[in-house]
């Protein structure tokens, strides 16, 4: 593999954890500032949501099918 596709599958990967956090603090925020009716939910929310997507985070399999499926950069081998 070059150097080039190595880095352009960093670059993809960094853009697809930045959409996961970027997903998980727009529920928070929904879940917060729309959902909680009073402060006690408003600390459970705000706590449980990040707990919740960091439990659940995908795996870097699954990952790097998906930036595959979208922009055809498959992993690079590891080359010992």
């Amino acid at each position: 593999m070059t150097d080039n596709q190595q880095e352009k599958y960093a670059h993809y990967t960094k853009i697809a954890w930045r959409i996961y956090a970027l997903i998980a603090l727009v529920i928070m925020a929904v879940l917060v500032l729309v959902i909680a009716r009073d402060t006690e939910e408003m600390v459970f929310y705000g706590l449980l949501t990040p707990a919740a997507f960091y439990v659940f985070r995908p795996t870097d399999r699954f990952i790097g099918k998906k930036i595959y499926k979208y922009t055809g950069v498959s992993k690079p081998t590891s080359a010992e």
